[in-house]
């Protein structure tokens, strides 16, 4: 048995708790005393420790109280009883004040080394398991963006880096890559959190209809407009205003779009009021602009000014060690969804 944890042993009799010191020395721990529980705190709150064996009885504060107040100042730091005056009351209650475990003296020294190793073990085990999530929700899960191969690890480092900032950001990717994944993920990871996140498709609006949706109408501005119309802009205002497909849009759009973007105001279809905006855009798009650009159907200006951060998606063919979790990821809520009790596949 070898440990570097730091144990705490407290007991009002000198002879035990300088013992079980120099036992758990011997096996690799780092032991410290304390004669009461209000030596033990005024310890506690000066030096971390892993894991406390109190008495019950001791002058001053005992040991149920310096388990509740132990708990409190750190619910981390694991506790074991100890006590010559036993019950079966006390013992239950400890344990529903936090106590590891219950141990009565006399004890076999094997016996206490014994819950001591369980007990940190156990500690050990939830700090794994504890890191292991956070480093799944940080590392391979944005929003349902899954990935843990390199070019994936790339995009979320990316993603972290950008997200703070307030950056127009342009993302690149084949259909079906996850290009909306990564703009949510930059914008629920960003100080507009709290805001709207406002996805548009300029490819799936037909064109004459696009400029409205974008940037709203007045009453009367053409046929069909009975009432005034709020754009997207507005809308997203504070928040994240999303262009997917923007390589589809129209050349006059994209005049509309570069001076939303420079000015930091709109006009509504059929209106003669500007209106400040405070929208940061990510685009995305499975174009290559800058060809779009040479061949004269994409305006360079605007091209540089949603270009400032490109994230490229990988194709599926250059990750395939993403497959089996992307497998998995979509059996799981398919089976959560249609309640078919399936959760994993074997790989």
């Amino acid at each position: 048995m070898s440990s570097h944890e730091r144990i705490l042993v407290v007991d009002d009799e000198e002879q035990m708790r300088e013992l079980l010191a120099k036992v758990l020395e011997r096996k690799g721990f780092q032991a410290s005393v304390c004669g009461d529980g209000t030596e033990a705190l005024a310890f506690l709150e000066k030096e971390p420790v892993d894991l406390v064996v109190t008495d019950v009885r001791m002058p001053g504060l005992g040991g149920m109280e310096a388990l509740r107040a132990v708990k409190e100042l750190n619910p981390d730091i694991v506790v074991i009883i100890m006590t010559a005056f036993g019950s079966i009351d006390q013992a239950v209650q400890a344990v529903k004040d936090g106590a590891y475990d219950y141990i009565n003296k006399p004890f076999k020294i094997d016996e206490m080394l014994l819950t001591i190793e369980k007990a940190l073990d156990e500690r050990r085990l939830r700090h794994e398991v504890s890191a292991l999530r956070q480093e799944l929700h940080t590392r391979y899960h944005f929003e349902n963006l899954i990935g843990k191969s390199r070019p994936m690890q790339e995009v979320f480092g990316l993603i972290e880096q950008v997200a703070g900032s307030r950056s127009t950001v342009m993302v690149y990717g084949k259909s079906g890559t996850g290009k909306e994944l990564v703009a949510k993920a930059v914008h629920y990871n960003s100080p507009r959190s709290t805001k709207a996140f406002v996805p548009v498709n300029c490819a799936a609006i037909p064109a004459e209809l696009l400029e409205s949706e974008l940037f709203g109408h007045e009453r009367g501005a053409f046929t069909g407009a009975i009432a005034t119309k709020v754009g997207k802009f507005e809308l997203a205002t504070g928040g994240t205003l999303f262009l997917d497909e923007v390589g589809s849009m129209r050349l006059d759009l994209q005049a509309k779009i570069l001076r939303a973007l420079q000015e930091r105001e709109v006009e509504r279809v059929g209106g003669s009021r500007t209106i400040k905006i405070d929208v940061r855009v990510i685009a995305a798009t499975n174009r290559d602009l800058k060809k779009a650009v040479e061949e004269g159907v994409f305006r360079e200006d605007l091209y540089y000014r949603l270009n400032v951060v490109p994230i490229t998606l990988p194709d599926l063919k250059d990750r395939p060690e993403d497959i089996p979790l992307l497998a998995n990821h979509f059996v799981q809520k398919f089976g959560q969804e249609s309640n078919s009790g399936i959760r994993e596949i074997s790989t």
